[in-house]
């Protein structure tokens, strides 16, 4: 078998928010998209940061394991984790080898229906993964571009397409002030996640500017240097059109007769 190097950011032992339980978080290097707000603009370039095989990776990881126990796993982060789908599938046979968890943090960006490798690849990925976290920026799709540079078709085709294959799906909203928190947006946002039926779990991360330090250090102009962080009331107004209260209904109601 063909080994692939990962290229990678860094590794977080602890993380709390980012899929069931405690995750071993692997930050992944390299993003085609430029969101106005990232707060991880380091991980863009596609030049090496650390190199690694799906062993190395897998050995570093594996300790953890007995700390885990049943209420966690790992998460792969970025970054855009699919831009090297060929490491994650090797490193995810290793860790399902061993009943391990497996999450994907993911902004959507590389899935493509059309191209019949990928998405050989992207299926095999499938039968290796627990859950995916998917970012869902803006439901617009001239808005979209104007937030990422990128359109949003082909992402949200991936929702829908993770609904179809029965994947367990949490959905992150960031909500910016005088960028995403147009109602109507909101709203078509809720009604297209009530269609697909694995999605576990819908949270809004309010606009924080923390990431500022990293634009400047980098060199690369922030836009959203005077946007100030919502109010407690735009993200309770924000929650309520999203209906994030009725997926936790969802997420109940199927517990009742499905094993996770």
């Amino acid at each position: 078998m063909r080994l692939f190097n990962g290229n990678i950011n860094k590794f977080e032992s602890f993380g709390l928010v980012d899929g069931p339980g405690v995750r071993y978080v692997i930050f992944m290097q390299g993003c085609n998209m430029r969101c106005r707000y990232c707060h991880n603009p380091e991980t863009w370039a596609k030049t090496k940061s650390i190199e690694m095989t799906p062993k190395e990776v897998f050995d570093k990881v594996i300790p953890y394991k007995d700390y885990w126990r049943d209420n966690g796993g790992v998460t792969i982060s970025g970054g855009e984790p699919l831009l090297q789908i060929d490491f994650l599938l090797e490193l995810f046979t290793l860790l399902k080898k061993e009943r391990v968890d497996t999450a994907i943090d993911t902004a959507g960006n590389p899935f493509n229906s059309g191209d019949p490798e990928f998405m050989a690849k992207f299926d095999a990925l499938l039968e290796l993964t627990d859950t995916f976290l998917l970012d869902i920026k803006e439901i617009d799709e001239d808005k979209h571009k104007g937030l990422t540079g990128f359109g949003n078709a082909n992402i949200l085709e991936l929702a829908k397409y993770l609904g179809e294959k029965g994947k367990d799906i949490w959905i992150r909203y960031v909500l910016v002030p005088g960028l995403t928190d147009d109602e109507e947006d909101l709203r078509r946002t809720g009604d297209f996640l009530l269609n697909i039926p694995t999605i576990r779990r819908v949270e809004v991360l309010p606009y924080h500017s923390l990431g500022i330090m990293k634009w400047d250090k980098l060199g690369i102009p922030y836009s959203l240097r005077e946007t100030k962080g919502p109010s407690k009331e735009l993200v309770a107004r924000a929650k309520e059109l999203l209906r994030v209260k009725e997926f936790k209904e969802i997420k109940k109601k199927k517990r009742s007769y499905k094993k996770f």
